[in-house]
């Protein structure tokens, strides 16, 4: 929990946030100077791959001529760019795609509306969208953009991409399935990487197991060297014992003493994913006794889903929302629905989409659900640090009389959450979750509870839904 009060002088002066704004605004002057410069790039490769064309059209070596066209145009221009003739051969198809196929995309970024990461993310994923329909998929994709950071708005583009393709994503799931696979790939030094091709949810489970018995093993380090060093002083009342204890030792698996353990978490987690494949259980475990396995074995993995009743019982099979990551089949929603009885039944606002309500009430982990349904990710401008791994902050704080409610509850990252308490930021939070961030140079930046990527209710008429209409101005 914190506080927006008791800043210390040395967070900045009135001196320090005058300099700042001046730099605020300087960066903006930048930010319109570097945009038009993007946008002639963009059209200045998109005519040459259209003059390679001509080229080619006046050359009677039809299989070839465009190509090698393209290659000269690209090696005079990559000498100008510095870089090689083959970038700037990819820079130059991609500048054509953007420039004739998403010619919405190009007006919205030359009248400010959207920025070169937003247009990146409209043009990777409308790939998948037929021609004859990718006009709506770009108004909808820019009014989903404004306001948005690219990396907060891909998941919904994906989402909505793939509404719009003639193939259902079940269809394509299940015949990208059929590929799932596992494979060595050879490399230096006597190591390989182990490569296994497998559903999203199934890989994101399995980083996540590994991860939570990672940190499960460097939070026992203390009581482990605590006991290795007993073990040493113990060890100096006869050799013979020690002797014993080093001939054991030396058939452990790689890294099984954990006095002095120092591997990271990438080695700890490669070590526990080799063990684990090997021996079906953990045999590196600080937790375990002589008595029976120990607290790794019973970790198991955890990925928030988000998935529509009607996906749940047949009624369609839209894609289900791995929250933070990207879209899974409407057969494995089924099924870890089917398996799990910690699901949370929510109450969506029939417009926004908004989580309103759970199904339960229980005080603070019904309260906690319901924060972690509504949130999604951390609520300060831009982030999207998922909110399984932030903080719940009183927006007003406790020490100052605030109510521990969800409607004076947040989630915030560990590095926003410091922002808050410790810079000249405000935030205050209104109703439906709305969080309004007043800059230390006065700027406010508008956090909107995200509504759910999920389309919990059919659109009327197979209508494409459209981003929800903003909520009156709260200032």
């Amino acid at each position: 929990m914190s506080s927006n009060d008791g800043i210390g002088s040395g967070v900045g002066s009135d001196a320090d946030v005058a300099a700042l704004a001046q730099l605020v605004a300087d960066a903006e002057r930048v930010t319109d100077a570097a945009r038009a410069a993007q946008i002639h790039e963009v059209r200045v490769l998109a005519a040459a791959g259209r003059l390679a064309e001509q080229q080619a059209a006046r050359d009677d070596e039809r299989i070839t001529a465009r190509e090698m066209a393209l290659r000269s145009i690209a090696a005079e221009l990559a000498g100008v760019f510095v870089t090689t003739d083959r970038t700037l051969q990819r820079r130059i198809d991609e500048a054509r795609d953007l420039v004739e196929n998403y010619p919405v995309t190009m007006e919205a970024w030359e009248a400010g509306r959207i920025t070169r990461g937003h247009v990146r993310v409209i043009q990777d994923t409308g790939c998948v969208v037929p021609a004859e329909v990718r006009g709506e998929f770009e108004r909808v994709a820019i009014e989903r953009c404004e306001g948005e950071t690219p990396n907060r708005v891909r998941d919904a583009l994906v989402h909505l991409a793939e509404r719009l393709h003639p193939r259902s994503f079940s269809e394509r799931h299940e015949a990208a399935a059929a590929g799932r696979c596992v494979r060595v790939q050879a490399g230096p030094d006597g190591m390989s990487d182990l490569i296994a091709t497998l559903p999203t949810v199934i890989a994101e489970g399995v980083v996540d197991r590994l991860t939570r018995q990672a940190r499960e093993i460097i939070d026992a380090r203390p009581q482990a060297d605590a006991a290795g060093a007993d073990a040493g002083e113990a060890g100096e009342a006869g050799a013979g014992s020690a002797a014993a204890e080093a001939d054991a030792d030396a058939d452990a698996p790689h890294g099984s003493s954990f006095s002095g353990d120092t591997r990271t978490i990438d080695q700890i987690r490669a070590d526990v994913f080799a063990d684990l494949l090997l021996a079906g259980a953990p045999a590196l475990d600080p937790t375990a006794d002589g008595d029976g396995n120990g607290a790794l074995g019973a970790i198991r993995a955890k990925v928030q889903v988000v998935v529509s009743a009607l996906t749940l019982t047949g009624e369609d099979d839209g894609p289900a929302d791995l929250v933070g990551r990207s879209p899974i089949d409407a057969a494995t929603a089924r099924q870890l629905a089917g398996d799990n009885t910690a699901w949370d039944r929510l109450l969506t606002h029939p417009v926004t989409g908004t989580v309103l309500e759970c199904d339960t009430y229980q005080p603070t982990a019904a309260m906690r659900r319901l924060l972690r349904a509504r949130d999604r990710h951390c609520r300060f401008p831009g982030c999207r640090q998922p909110a399984i791994r932030c903080e719940i902050d009183h927006t007003h704080a406790a020490s100052d009389g605030g109510p521990t409610h969800v409607c004076n509850l947040a989630h915030l990252c560990k590095r926003h959450h410091d922002v808050k308490h410790h810079t000249r930021w405000r935030v205050r939070q209104l109703a439906g979750g709305l969080l309004v961030w007043t800059s230390p140079t006065g700027r406010v930046y508008r956090e909107d509870a995200p509504s759910a990527l999920v389309a919990f209710a059919p659109a009327a008429d197979g209508a494409l839904p459209g981003p929800p209409p903003p909520p009156p101005p709260p200032f």
